[in-house]
């Protein structure tokens, strides 16, 4: 089978389009041939070697496809089934092996091409909603690269539950696609101030969170930007890790909360991967919940996919069709 895989880590020329066995399921796994493999910025730090995989590996966390073949002991799933799955290392493939408690069922309504962009951005923007930071009507939430493939996500289910939303973003373009999701208001990084224009905003009282994915360059304007016991969410680093600081600074500026939550830790449980999987899956059947499919490309354009994410020139999502 065709697979994209990473020998060594290193820039986007590190992915390597090879061909490799198709994967033999294990007892308690399923065999899917993929129709949809997600990109996402953690496929870049597994391919930097920032989040170590063991060597050679294929690259890829999320995807959509029809089981083929299942193991001798999955009784959830059967062949023809429409899956879809995050979490799971070598997704940039024809096929992909993946263990029964892990995969959640297509309902109808849902492309799998939908399915594949949601399991992963979606997954995450639901747990920073409704979770990490319980948002409510009448909260007013920062949220960065709010045009991004979880900020557009975010923005639209803190809208729907009646929160204020700030969103930064560097273009035009981006604000049109954020306003459109339901940002209130629209900061231009590249333009201004973001700690100004939201202390500006919000009459100096400042916001009940900040959702950042950005890191470096926005952490610590971030902090100065909560209300006191305001929340900073730190969920990515696209522009480098957040810098080292003393916990005593988060008592100083009105004892704020920091979390740096990953999904894993929010979808450990089958239960509460199947409740927000189907809370999205309903939510997108209904027409509540809009994905914006940027772009599409063939698997062998891995290293191209990465590297329009990486230059942040993508709005939504990227999807790798093998």
């Amino acid at each position: 089978m065709k697979a994209i895989q990473v020998k060594k880590v290193g820039g986007p020329e590190a992915l390597e389009l090879v061909d490799i066995p198709v994967p033999q399921p294990k007892a308690n796994e399923a065999l899917v041939k993929v129709a949809a493999s997600g990109v996402n910025f953690i496929d870049v730090y597994h391919r930097e070697g920032r989040y170590p995989v063991a060597l050679p590996f294929v690259i890829g966390q999320e995807g959509a496809g029809l089981v083929s073949a299942v193991g001798a002991e999955v009784k959830s799933v059967k062949v023809g089934d429409r899956v879809a799955w995050t979490g799971i290392v070598g997704s940039y493939a024809e096929y992909v092996a993946v263990p029964e408690g892990r995969l959640v069922k297509v309902p109808q309504g849902v492309s799998e091409r939908e399915a594949a962009a949601v399991m992963l951005q979606g997954m995450t923007a639901h747990y920073l909603a409704y979770t990490t930071f319980p948002l409510k009507r009448g909260d007013t939430t920062l949220i960065h690269a709010a045009a991004g493939g979880v900020g557009l996500l975010l923005v639209q289910l803190a809208h729907n539950v009646g929160a204020r939303v700030i969103g930064t973003v560097s273009t035009e373009e981006k604000a049109k696609l954020a306003r459109e999701a339901g940002a209130d208001e629209i900061i231009f990084y590249t333009q201004a101030d973001f700690e100004d224009e939201t202390k500006r905003l919000t009459g100096a009282k400042g916001v009940d969170v900040v959702y950042d994915s950005v890191g470096k360059t926005t952490f610590e304007k971030g902090l100065n930007v909560l209300r006191p016991r305001g929340m900073m969410v730190l969920f990515g680093g696209s522009s480098g890790a957040a810098p080292s600081f003393d916990p005593i600074t988060l008592t100083q500026k009105g004892s704020l909360f920091l979390t740096r939550p990953s999904l894993a830790h929010y979808i450990s449980t089958r239960d509460e991967l199947e409740m927000r999987a189907s809370a999205l899956f309903e939510m997108i059947a209904a027409k509540k919940l809009r994905l914006r499919i940027e772009h599409i490309y063939p698997l062998q354009n891995a290293q191209q996919a990465h590297r329009d994410l990486e230059g942040r020139k993508t709005t939504g999502k990227l999807l790798l069709i093998p």
